[in-house]
């Protein structure tokens, strides 16, 4: 692959942690775009994203930084950042005229997202929350792939490799639809079984993708009263490489705000979550398996049946720099 075929990193939200991970007082350090960057939340609650090295002397953040009250504080001389980045205080006379950067970041169904754009143009869009308020996932499993964000986001639209590589049978029950920096669609998913087997089992699957970093699938299931939920979120950590996460809930279907179920139903949530979350990994697996070993196609050869994959494309280019 030529030097122009390589993709850069695109813009976008990509999460960085789930809020279970930020408890107030906690400091965490993630690889993000090829560089270190550094959260931490308040004792007051509120969550930030920092550059990691002190703009005193260049000491890590992330490497021994406490949180003492609303202040970041570098493990080197003690120097003391306020939530707005500001130098604030210092051990032994008055703060230099300091600042850390800070990256704009947002909490989203219980996973800490940060935006990044070439030149560090502001946010333009958002990701959309989960209708049903009070919805986190309860179970979730992450891994490092060598290949790009796109790359993995495209496989959803994939409809060719799904009875091939996880033997499953797909229906596309309304195609795939942009509106900006979003993409909707709605597929049927079924084991592919053979026809012997007269009863299938099959489900209606509904997907948003929000930019190159997070796909949402929503499973109604009602003879179970249950809807589930996946996240699918994929952050570039350095040159072809991106750290993923998948992670599950479940809620009751009919109820508006899912922190209102019943401590039973909790626990049936949790337990559905976790099994979806076993089966889906297992089809990741087999993606792995691919993905750690194959190569970007800047100009695929499409196949007749490989609209969606155009589309994702032609759809994928808004979130890199022109041309």
């Amino acid at each position: 692959m030529t030097i122009r075929d390589e993709l850069p990193y695109p813009s976008g939200w990509f999460w960085l942690a789930r809020s279970r991970e930020l408890a107030p007082g906690t400091v965490l350090t993630r690889r993000f775009m090829g560089d270190d960057i550094v959260l931490y939340r308040t004792r007051d609650g509120r969550p930030r994203a920092v550059d990691p090295y002190c703009p005193h002397l260049g000491a890590h953040l992330g490497a021994g930084g406490t949180v003492h009250g609303q202040n970041l504080v570098c493990p080197f001389h003690h120097f003391a950042f306020a939530p707005d980045g500001t130098c604030v205080a210092t051990p032994d006379g008055p703060p230099p005229r300091a600042r850390l950067r800070h990256h704009t970041l947002r909490e989203r169904n219980g996973f800490v997202l940060v935006w990044y754009a070439p030149e560090g143009a502001p946010p333009t869009w958002e990701v959309p929350a989960t209708a049903q308020a009070g919805v986190v996932p309860t179970a979730a499993w992450s891994t490092q792939v060598r290949t790009y964000a796109q790359e993995i986001i495209e496989n959803s639209l994939d409809y060719r490799h799904l009875p091939v590589l996880h033997h499953v049978t797909v229906r596309e029950l309304d195609p795939p639809t942009p509106e900006g920096p979003l993409l909707h669609t709605r597929l049927r998913l079924g084991p592919d079984r053979p026809a012997a087997l007269k009863q299938r089992i099959q489900a209606d699957h509904s997907l948003l993708m929000a930019g190159l970093g997070c796909l949402r699938v929503e499973l109604p299931l009602p003879s179970l009263g249950l809807i589930s939920y996946l996240w699918a979120m994929h952050t570039p950590s350095g040159p072809r490489r991106t750290h993923m996460l998948v992670a599950t809930a479940c809620a009751d279907l009919r109820k508006r705000d899912a922190a209102s179920a019943s401590l039973p139903r909790r626990a049936l949530h949790r337990a559905f979550a976790r099994a979806m979350l076993t089966t889906a990994v297992s089809k990741v697996r087999q993606d792995l398996t691919i993905w750690n070993a194959k190569r970007y196609e800047p100009r695929p050869r499409l196949a007749a049946s490989d609209e969606t994959i155009g589309l994702f494309r032609h759809w994928a280019r808004q979130f890199y720099p022109s041309p």
